[in-house]
């Protein structure tokens, strides 16, 4: 038996065999189980600048984490599990209990370049969103990400690598329900995803393509670019895997692009998202606020003095031409500061922004809204 203490960027697609952090138990090699917490404590302050409602606090554990994963058998068959403890972590939906179990993965390992996997995990979709929520530079994802992004689903999963001098490639591919993480709802039909990723200037240090910030302060440039289509046919739900359930399905079509670029201790992140969708039903109210049209998400950073970033955000939803009646357009202009003790395994976290929305039409909705965050992350 071992156990190790140590910091390493986490990565949500695969077991972690190589213990660089948590508290690990291997016997010869045959099993090793790696054990990992982690938590996020908030403080938040909103106002309605335009003084359509009174002003309000958050204070709430945002996610509080425990994550396991290792191999039994031989390291080529890998298992990842996540469990979820904090109430706003567990995508409630009315009707259903809620949803401690984030991921539940079987893995196999072909090669080093070639694995698959069965269970429930993050879709190959938007990099912020395969980003765990613990690497994030601000406390909290992209408003555009919230709206449209694919989510977690439970199905057949594959990745590919390919190596083309010092240019990477990484395939990925799912073959999922369409329900994400909403158990007990019967799937008229299954979802299709792929996935490509281009790295022209080789690998990132630390898996840095897949962690905000560059924290590792690449000597140099480093570039990932990558493309997803989703096509979820017959969906019960408003954003496909997420969201309230429909009287009757539809079907969601979902394009996204994205880069992550590093250089020096400056990051780059920058989303565009395009949804459509086909099969509204009129008589179904709310089929006409789920996210459809387009968006971007962009976010510049610096590292200063190994501890301190400070980042930058601009976002903006533009909803399609038939449901501009019902969802409003949306920009946020943020910035943020983190400090880092460890790493983003022990952080604080400042962050304000400016939330601008044209005022829905048929519903009361504020015109700006200003918002002050603070956040501590703890994990090992």
């Amino acid at each position: 038996m071992g156990a190790g203490l140590w910091a390493q960027n986490e990565s949500d697609e695969r077991s972690l065999l190589r213990i660089y952090n948590g508290l690990s138990f291997q016997q010869d090699s045959v099993f090793l189980l790696n054990l990992r917490f982690r938590l996020q404590n908030r403080f938040g302050y909103y106002t309605q600048m335009d003084d359509t409602a009174a002003p309000g606090f958050e204070a709430r554990v945002r996610r509080l984490r425990l994550r396991l994963d290792g191999f039994a058998l031989s390291p080529r068959l890998s298992y990842y599990i996540q469990l979820s403890f904090a109430a706003g972590d567990q995508d409630f939906v009315p009707g259903f209990p809620p949803h401690i179990v984030r991921d539940a993965m079987v893995y196999y390992t072909f090669s080093p370049t070639f694995y698959v996997g069965f269970g429930q995990s993050k879709l190959p979709g938007n990099r912020q969103r395969v980003i765990s929520s613990g690497n994030l530079q601000l406390p909290e994802r992209s408003y555009a990400n919230q709206f449209y992004n694919i989510d977690r689903d439970v199905g057949f999963f594959l990745y590919k690598t390919f190596h083309l001098g010092k240019v990477l490639l990484h395939g990925k591919a799912a073959l999922t329900a369409g329900e994400g993480r909403l158990f007990g709802v019967y799937n008229p039909a299954l979802a299709y995803t792929a996935r490509i990723e281009c790295l022209p200037f080789g690998p990132f240090q630390n898996s840095g393509d897949y962690s905000e910030g560059d924290l590792e302060q690449e000597p140099t440039p480093k570039l990932s670019v990558g493309v997803t289509y989703h096509y979820n046919p017959n969906t019960l739900r408003v954003g496909g895997q997420i969201g309230a359930v429909l009287r009757q399905p539809i079907t969601l079509t979902t394009a996204i692009a994205d880069l992550m670029g590093k250089y020096r201790g400056w990051g780059l992140l920058a989303e565009y998202f395009r949804r459509e969708v086909q099969a509204l039903s009129p008589t179904d109210t709310l089929s006409r606020t789920f996210p459809a049209g387009h968006a971007w998400n962009i976010q510049l950073s610096k590292l200063l003095a190994r501890r301190h970033e400070i980042a930058l955000r601009y976002t903006q939803i533009e909803p399609p031409t038939s449901l501009r009646s019902y969802q409003s357009f949306w920009r946020t202009y943020g910035i943020g500061y983190s400090y880092y003790l460890n790493g983003h395994r022990i952080k604080a976290q400042l962050y304000a922004s400016i939330d601008e929305r044209t005022p829905i039409l048929r519903r009361a909705g504020f015109r700006y809204r200003l918002s002050l965050l603070g956040q501590v992350e703890f994990g090992i």
